[in-house]
């Protein structure tokens, strides 16, 4: 457009306008005359961010921003060009028109604006069912992120949160789970509206519970996102909690829950055996680390698994990295050495200070049989 014309159509934009956001076309006009480049987009986010604009953005856009998109902060061209791009009649001209976006910042000096309208392009070609153009998107922007010290937080935020919406449609539930976490921690809850915290937390707990990667959901449980399942989905927060302590007689009182998600009804199978594991993982971690040699009946009693799956059982969890540890299978004593650190709660932790009590008196009996037997050594 030329510049000449500029001023009329501020006027033309103005007359168009709310009465509430008018006096902001002075400010654009005069920061626009003087070449404040950095002030007037300051300005245009914040008229931008006002619902009422939303039918001025696009010719905003493409008749005013364009003009002087070279002298202003990339990041915040594709900032303006994202709200911009609501206004598109549909996905197809929205792909086009943040195509060209992406095209634009595609500069050596502005790869973090190129990577934050990529990540934009992928999201689109998501909704357009274009799963294999939006992971060459993504793949293109994780190299290039990889390659930065530091970077906008929006940025990564963008890529992680629109990275696990790809998993999720592919119902890769284990790199969904860690996208969706790293999103959470690049942006403050409360930018998220109620809906999308339930939303989120809810699509978390399913994701941990039927990946067949995922057995210690300690990021989860104390992640505040948790907090967004309300009354009605409660007992999945409460499902979540029983597969950490391994307590089978809280996931058959749960049980029942599974049947209203259909993701948990596809892998009823797979839960029953993770809370077995979780059980087995619980029964060694009671134990002091002396006296972790179990007989299969034992383990069998306390993990109300069937006593010929009890070697399948520890064999799996040792395979898993959730134990280590050797199996006698002569004399079916399993001899476990280790067990995987997790999140614990009150039950679990008084468990642990009793233990820690039981070894503080064991010391000092210790510490009592030495002196008496060695009164004559401490003499000499």
């Amino acid at each position: 457009m030329n510049v000449d014309t500029i001023p009329d159509f501020l006027a033309e934009q103005r007359d168009a306008a709310p009465a509430d956001l008018q006096h902001l076309f002075i400010s654009f006009e005069d920061l626009w005359e003087r070449k404040l480049w950095h002030q007037l987009t300051d300005t245009l986010i914040e008229f931008f961010h006002h619902k009422e604009s939303a039918h001025q953005r696009l010719s905003f856009y493409k008749t005013f921003i364009l003009t002087f998109a070279d002298k202003i902060n990339q990041l915040k061209l594709v900032t303006l060009a994202l709200s911009a791009a609501t206004q598109c009649r549909d996905s197809q001209e929205r792909l086009s028109f943040l195509e060209s976006v992406a095209k634009k910042v595609d500069n050596p000096s502005s790869q973090d604006a190129y990577v934050y309208a990529s990540v934009a392009v992928a999201t689109v070609n998501l909704e357009l069912k274009d799963l294999a153009g939006a992971r060459k998107d993504l793949d293109k922007s994780e190299k290039i992120l990889d390659g930065f010290d530091s970077v906008e937080t929006i940025v990564h935020a963008a890529f992680y949160r629109v990275n696990a919406e790809y998993y999720q449609s592919k119902l890769e539930f284990a790199s969904y789970y860690r996208n969706a976490l790293l999103y959470l921690a690049c942006i403050d809850l409360n930018d998220l509206t109620p809906a999308e915290r339930r939303s989120r937390a809810y699509d978390l707990s399913i994701a941990a519970l039927v990946s067949d990667t995922i057995y210690n959901f300690g990021e989860l449980l104390l992640h505040p996102i948790l907090d967004a399942l309300v009354k009605e989905d409660s007992w999945l927060r409460d499902l979540l909690f029983a597969f950490n302590r391994g307590d089978l007689a809280a996931y058959d009182l749960l049980a029942g829950h599974i049947s209203s998600n259909s993701l948990l009804a596809e892998h009823r199978d797979g839960l029953r055996q993770k809370i077995y594991l979780a059980a087995l993982t619980e029964t060694v971690f009671r134990r002091p680390p002396h006296d972790r040699a179990m007989s299969f009946r034992t383990i069998a009693e306390e993990t109300k698994v069937r006593p010929d799956e009890i070697e399948h059982l520890i064999m799996k969890a040792l395979s898993l990295g959730l134990l280590r540890g050797s199996i006698d299978q002569v004399d079916e004593i399993a001899r476990i050495n280790w067990v995987q650190p997790k999140v614990l709660d009150m039950n679990q932790i008084d468990n642990m200070r009793l233990r820690l009590q039981e070894w503080d008196s064991s010391v000092n009996s210790l510490g009592n049989w030495i002196e008496k037997k060695g009164q004559d050594v401490w003499a000499a």
